[in-house]
């Protein structure tokens, strides 16, 4: 399988073309480019008027609310303070109208730093959508931390400690509307992330099962350290049934909902965090991603195979003879007389 990168690489090659310019380019230019990336996600990146070595960067999400009250403001804050010498977060009251969150990047001030901060600058930048969906699985992952402390030492069977973990908050990210959404639930010894997801038609579910069962089946014969991956159609898991009630969500007929158990091992601080991270917010454009190569791939080889069944039909077609055996020919003129023999 094919692995979907987190980078944005129009971002990456846009910004690469006006941070690394070419030798022989003459000043900065001006530049007004919108990008379109999956989930409605859209980025504007476009020079300040005159002053084209000033560059916004802006960016929109469907689901910025919810993230909004999550912490994502002070956790972009976090990730993009070490450029602030060269990148300016703009507050929310001066951010580009129809968009969430906006930068300005000083290219005048780039040209005295390395090559290897110019390249970190870039490749920050073309991973904004991944920083901002991270901001809630970060807050999850602390509370994890919390309970996992809290918990340490408790009889976490006793009723009083499971109804107070029952009760525990679920983060809900609506990152494609009511329809489809995210569901983070913290616990003290693991962190349940629920993908919701519709499928357009019933050979989709069809696809759908088949690769989760690859996800349960590859864990079972060689990666023991996966998270776990459980599947229900329809019916919500019991952990979010309440919350997808009260979210009024349609159209549960076409509804599957995905589990991943993230395990103490799957949440170590550091670089296994940051992966974990990483991989599992874009599991829903990897998922119909996957689903749409297979249906293309499988429609190009039935027209291949119908091709070849044509071909030999046509071979064994039976050609129009006499009773002595000769050919007759069946060509005519314009005019509609046979071809004399």
């Amino acid at each position: 399988m094919l692995q979907i990168e987190q980078t944005n690489l129009l971002i990456q090659t846009t910004l690469t073309d006006k941070i690394f310019p070419e030798k022989d380019a003459k000043g900065y230019k001006s530049i007004d480019r919108i990008i379109s990336d999956f989930d409605f996600t859209t980025y504007h990146i476009s020079t300040l008027g005159e002053e084209k070595h000033l560059l916004l960067i802006s960016i929109y999400l469907k689901c910025w609310d919810d993230l909004e009250s999550y912490g994502v403001v002070k956790y972009l804050q976090d990730k993009y303070v070490q450029f602030e010498e060269a990148l300016t977060i703009l507050p929310s009251g001066d951010v580009e109208n129809n968009y969430n969150y906006s930068f300005v990047l000083d290219l005048a001030k780039l040209e005295g730093q390395s090559d290897e901060y110019k390249q970190s600058v870039i490749d920050s930048l073309a991973l904004l959508k991944r920083n901002c969906m991270a901001a809630p699985l970060e807050k999850a992952f602390a509370r994890y931390d919390e309970l996992a402390q809290q918990y340490a030492n408790s009889n976490t069977y006793a009723e009083e400690i499971q109804a107070e973990l029952q009760s525990e908050k679920v983060l809900v990210i609506n990152y494609r509307g009511i329809d489809e959404s995210i569901y983070i639930k913290p616990s003290f010894d693991r962190v349940t992330v629920i993908f919701s997801t519709i499928f357009q038609d019933e050979t989709d579910k069809i696809f759908g099962k088949v690769f989760l069962q690859e996800f349960v089946d590859a864990r079972k014969r060689s990666v023991q350290t996966a998270p776990q991956v459980l599947y229900s159609h329809k019916e919500p898991p019991l952990d979010i049934a309440h919350v997808v009630k009260s979210n009024n969500n349609t159209d549960a007929d076409n509804k599957g909902y995905i589990t991943f158990v993230l395990f103490p091992r799957h949440l170590v601080r550091g670089d296994k965090r940051e992966n974990c991270i990483t991989h599992i917010q874009v599991f829903r454009n990897y998922f119909h991603y996957h689903i749409k190569c297979s249906k293309a791939y499988m429609h190009s080889r039935m027209r291949f195979r119908v091709k070849e069944f044509l071909k030999i039909l046509n071979r064994a077609k039976p050609e129009n003879i006499d009773n002595d055996g000769s050919r007759i020919e069946n060509r005519k003129t314009a005019s509609g007389r046979r071809f004399a023999q």
